[in-house]
C-alpha cells in the first residue's frame, strides 16, 4: 500500500454552475458558427490527511461546435454537454480516491470517464454519440478545480506541486510502457522561472472583416475594434492566427494573402493557419503553402506553424502528414486528446502539439511531458477562454515553453464577460504591447484571487457534499 503524504487530498464536496455568455461578433468553427457559449464552472472542496480543507475552482467554455462537430442541431448537443457535466459532478462527488491532484485526476479519467461516456451515449437518443473529446471537455472544469484545490491546501502555486516532494507516482506510472519516464516528474519538463509576459496571438476568424469593404452594417459599435488593422494597432499585436475553410482552396489562399499583407503593413511578425479538421488530403495544404512560397515568399516565411488541417480522429484517419511538416511545423490540436494520441500523431509526421486546458489540466501536462521528451514543439491554444478559464490557460503557456506565446481571444469575442476579472487582472484580459501580463496572479493555486473578483453566481446546477464529510 502506498504511504499517504500529509498533502494528499480527497474530494469532499462538488458544485457546478452554468454561466451563459453571448459573443459580440460571431466566431466560425469549420462548418458552424458560434454566437453564444455556456461556461461550466466547478468548485471542488478537498480535505488533506491533517484534516485541513480547501476549495478550488475550474472553468471551461462548453464550445459545442469545436468539440462536437456534426449534422445535429446545436441545442441537442448543447443540452447533452450540460447533462453530462451534471453526471460528472455527481461522479466526482462520490469518487473515493486519495493523492496528489494529478494522481486523483488521472485515476478518474482512467477508471470513471470512459465508462461514464459509454453509458451516457447508450442513453442518448439524439441520433449521434457524444465524442470522447467532448467528454474530456466536460471533465476539465472539475479536474482544473481539483488541481487548484490541492495547491490551495498545500499553500503553493499549482506549478510548484508537480515534484516528488508532493507526488508519489512518477511519470512512468501515468505514461504506461514509457520506461524512460521512470523517476521523471512533470516539473522536469516545465519552464523555470516562467515568464510574466507572453506574446498574444489574435484570432482572425473566418467571418471577421479585414477592411472597410468587408463591413456589412451590423457590426457592433461598443468601443472595441472591428477591423483587423485597428486591432493590431490598439493591442500592439505581432501574432495573427488565421481561420481557414479547408474546403475552398482559392478562398483560403486569398484569405492568407489579405491577412498577410495587412500584417506586413501594420508591422505584425507572425501568422499561423487553422483549418479546423476540414481537410482530407495533404495536397490541399501543400498546394496552398507552395503557392505562397513561390509567389509571396515573405508571407510564406511569416507562417510559424500550421494547425490541425486533418480530421481529429487519428485512429480512423491515419493520414501520413510528413509532406506537410516538411514545409512547416504541423501542430495537433483537436486530435491531441491525450498522450497516446500525441504518440500516434508523431508516428504519422506531426511535429508539434497545441495544448489546451479544456482537455483537463492532468491530460495537458502528460501530453506536454511526452511531447517535450520526444522533441515535439508546443503551443497553447485558446478555446476563447473568458473569466476564470483564462488563468489556467495562460499559466499553462507560461510553464510549457511554447513556440511563441499564447493564443488568447476572449477579449475579441466577449470582453464584457470578464469585466470583473479584468479589474483584478487587467493584463490578462486586455492585451498591451502585443502581450498578456501574468504578474497579478496570486500566490496559491491558480492564483485567481476569486474573493476580489466577487462575481455573482447563479444557483448551482448541481451541489453535493459527497459520501466523505469534512470534519
Amino acid at each position: 500500500m502506498t504511504h499517504l503524504r500529509n498533502t494528499d487530498v480527497r474530494v469532499v464536496a462538488v458544485q457546478l454552475y452554468f454561466l451563459p455568455v453571448n459573443t459580440r461578433v460571431p466566431l466560425k468553427f469549420g462548418h458552424e458558427t458560434l454566437t453564444s457559449v455556456t461556461c461550466a464552472r466547478a468548485r471542488i472542496t478537498v480535505i488533506d490527511q491533517l484534516g485541513n480543507t480547501a476549495q478550488g475552482w475550474g472553468e471551461t467554455p462548453l464550445s459545442v461546435q469545436w468539440v462536437w462537430p456534426g449534422k445535429l442541431p446545436y441545442q441537442p448537443r448543447h443540452h447533452a454537454l450540460k447533462q453530462f457535466c451534471i453526471e460528472l459532478a455527481r461522479a466526482w462527488a462520490s469518487f473515493d480516491a486519495t493523492g496528489h491532484a494529478m494522481e486523483v485526476g488521472h485515476d478518474f479519467q482512467q477508471q470513471m470517464l470512459p465508462h461514464l461516456t459509454r453509458t451516457f451515449n447508450a442513453r442518448l437518443a439524439i441520433g449521434d454519440d457524444m465524442p470522447y473529446l467532448a467528454a474530456l471537455l466536460c471533465c476539465s472544469p472539475f479536474d482544473i478545480a481539483l488541481h487548484d484545490a490541492y495547491a490551495n491546501a498545500a499553500a503553493k502555486p499549482v506549478y510548484q506541486t508537480y515534484t516528488p516532494e508532493f507526488m508519489t507516482r512518477d511519470l512512468a506510472s501515468f505514461l504506461t510502457g514509457e520506461t524512460a519516464f521512470a523517476q521523471k516528474w512533470p516539473n522536469d519538463f516545465l519552464v523555470h522561472p516562467p515568464p510574466t509576459k507572453l506574446p498574444a496571438w489574435h484570432l482572425v476568424g473566418g467571418l471577421d472583416p479585414l477592411e472597410p469593404t468587408d463591413l456589412i452594417g451590423d457590426e457592433p459599435d461598443d468601443g472595441y475594434p472591428v477591423l483587423l488593422p485597428l486591432w493590431i494597432r490598439t493591442d500592439g499585436l505581432k501574432c495573427l492566427k488565421v481561420k481557414l475553410r479547408g474546403n475552398d482552396p482559392d478562398w483560403d489562399y486569398d484569405r492568407l494573402l489579405r491577412v498577410g499583407n495587412i500584417a506586413i503593413q501594420q508591422q505584425a511578425d507572425w501568422l499561423s493557419t487553422d483549418f479546423n479538421c476540414t481537410v482530407s488530403n495533404v495536397q490541399y495544404v501543400n498546394n496552398i503553402l507552395d503557392r505562397l512560397r513561390d509567389h509571396h515568399p515573405r508571407i510564406y516565411a511569416m507562417i510559424l506553424y500550421v494547425e490541425q488541417p486533418f480530421p481529429y480522429d487519428l485512429q480512423a484517419h491515419r493520414i501520413d502528414v510528413h509532406s506537410v511538416s516538411a514545409r512547416k511545423p504541423l501542430f495537433m490540436d483537436e486530435s491531441a486528446h491525450d498522450w497516446h494520441s500525441v504518440k500516434l500523431g508523431r508516428s504519422l509526421g506531426w511535429t508539434g502539439v497545441a495544448l489546451k486546458t479544456c482537455k483537463t489540466q492532468t491530460g495537458a501536462l502528460l501530453s506536454l511531458c511526452y511531447a517535450k521528451a520526444n522533441g515535439m514543439t508546443l503551443m497553447v491554444q485558446d478555446l476563447t477562454n473568458p473569466m476564470l478559464a483564462q488563468i489556467p490557460h495562460v499559466l499553462l503557456a507560461a510553464h510549457a515553453g511554447t513556440i511563441m506565446g499564447v493564443e488568447t481571444n476572449a477579449m475579441q469575442f466577449y470582453p464584457d464577460a470578464s469585466a470583473l476579472h479584468a479589474r483584478v487582472h487587467p493584463g490578462l484580459y486586455h492585451r498591451a504591447g502585443g502581450c498578456v501580463d501574468l504578474s497579478t496572479i496570486g500566490p496559491t493555486g491558480f492564483g485567481y484571487r476569486i474573493d476580489e473578483i466577487a462575481q455573482p453566481l447563479p444557483s448551482p446546477a448541481f451541489t453535493s457534499t459527497g459520501p466523505h464529510q469534512a470534519t
